[in-house]
């Protein structure tokens, strides 16, 4: 046990969840969670819920449940509100996106038809292919912000909530590179008064939130806080930040399978990745804009994770392809399909072929919960700005500007447990266990 435990304020009161989208993945983590609190179902895939934490020595046997660790928010003191450009409760809206059963849905009908959506910023020139009624209206980008910085403070005061985080649960808008827009926090607040084409909706509810004292959480590929204007911001306000897109399906796979080759040193010529989607992920992405923005974000994890420049005899010309394609009839459940061509001693060819049929949003429910459990728990811990450990949660995981991300899955676990344990005082885990041999 070491000294150095960090002060963390104690999770008292209500913790109030905002999500930017009432979709599938928003209603989706709702419902589940009211389920979890009425005891009809389990938290499958949440570490915050199911995971254990090692301490000390393997022959201490200490593995306590994560939950009870750290001071959590309980899950019993959540409460809901969400925005969206569509005004159906949770409970229509889960009916719509179809990936839960109805007769599960009807177990928690009166929780979800109680959450209603406050009109979204929203502007179609960054999601071309969704329109809807239930939208702020403003002079400019600058009062937008305003009216969201009410929303969350009438939230806080309905509620008597202690505390907020939101998270971003909406589509991933169209590509974006930093400009200099995004500079300053000064130079972002002059482009909202001048409804500068830079700053998309997403960026202005990561700005009504950091105002408001409340972390912001991006689970799209959305540029969002990604940008030094946030970041700096966040420092200022002493707030967590995180992201980008939610690990679920195909990528989620790519990050435990690459670094298995690359920890045997099997070499890649190719690996052609492709999904088939038919919910309104999909649609939006079948926009070539919105598709340009994913791509990034999936593109990106075998090159960090391989480092062909490091091993260019094994991963330097490999040929890396993704596409998305949008198709009605499969709805939520998502076909992750991936042809990878290896090769191993004396440069003999190998394939390995992967059909991943799942279910998008039942893989980012569990995600939702945690990343704002443990946002929440860096905010009362005093953590400020990016929070890399929690890069297990990303495709595209942010970190400082003069690093590069950290994607494998295995490693970003040990990242996190070993924040764990270091916030709580306890050892990191090396896992070099000599000393039971000596």
């Amino acid at each position: 046990m070491s000294e150095r435990k960090m002060e963390i304020k104690p999770a008292e009161g209500k913790l109030g969840v905002m999500m930017v989208g009432l979709g599938a993945v928003s209603t989706t983590f709702v419902a589940g969670v009211e389920a979890v609190k009425k005891e009809i179902a389990k938290p499958i895939g949440s570490l915050t819920q199911m995971g254990t934490i090692r301490l000390g020595k393997r022959t201490e046997e200490r593995s306590p449940f994560v939950k009870d660790f750290v001071p959590l928010a309980g899950i019993n003191d959540l409460v809901f509100a969400a925005w969206d450009i569509f005004e159906d409760s949770a409970y229509e809206a889960a009916l719509n996106a179809g990936v839960l059963e109805k007769t599960f849905l009807e177990q928690v009908k009166d929780e979800l038809s109680t959450l209603k959506p406050m009109p979204a910023v929203f502007d179609q020139n960054y999601v071309k292919r969704l329109s809807g009624t239930n939208v702020k209206k403003g002079k400019n980008k600058k009062e937008l912000a305003k009216q969201l910085m009410e929303d969350i403070e009438n939230f806080k005061q309905r509620n008597k909530l202690d505390r907020v985080v939101v998270i971003w649960c909406a589509s991933t808008e169209i590509f974006l590179k930093s400009q200099p827009v995004h500079d300053t926090p000064a130079s972002f607040e002059e482009g909202l008064e001048k409804n500068d084409p830079g700053i998309a909706p997403s960026m202005i509810y990561a700005y009504a939130a950091l105002k408001s004292g409340v972390p912001f959480i991006n689970g799209a590929p959305n540029l969002t806080v990604d940008i030094p204007a946030m970041r700096e911001l966040a420092d200022h306000m002493t707030l967590p930040i995180g992201g980008k897109d939610f690990k679920t399906g195909q990528t989620l796979m790519k990050t435990i399978i690459a670094p298995g080759l690359k920890a045997r040193l099997l070499g890649l010529n190719g690996w052609f990745s492709t999904n088939i989607l038919g919910n309104r992920d999909g649609e939006v992405l079948d926009d070539p804009e919105s598709f340009k923005t994913k791509e990034e974000s999936k593109l990106s994890v075998l090159e960090y994770i391989l480092q062909p420049e490091k091993y260019p005899d094994l991963y330097s010309d490999f040929y890396h392809k993704v596409r998305i394609n949008y198709y009605p009839p499969r709805g939520d459940n998502k076909e992750g399909w991936d042809n990878i061509d290896i090769f191993g001693w004396l440069g003999y060819p190998m394939q390995i072929k992967i059909d991943f049929l799942c279910r998008d949003s039942i893989l980012a429910a569990p995600i939702v919960l945690d990343l704002v459990l443990f946002t929440d728990l860096a905010m009362r811990a005093g953590m400020k700005g990016v929070q890399e450990w929690l890069s297990f949660y990303f495709k595209s995981p942010m970190c400082a500007p003069e690093l590069y991300p950290e994607h494998d899955i295995f490693i970003q676990l040990t990242k996190l447990k070993n924040t764990l344990r270091f916030l709580m005082g306890e050892e990191p885990i090396t896992h070099l266990g000599l000393e039971y041999y000596q």
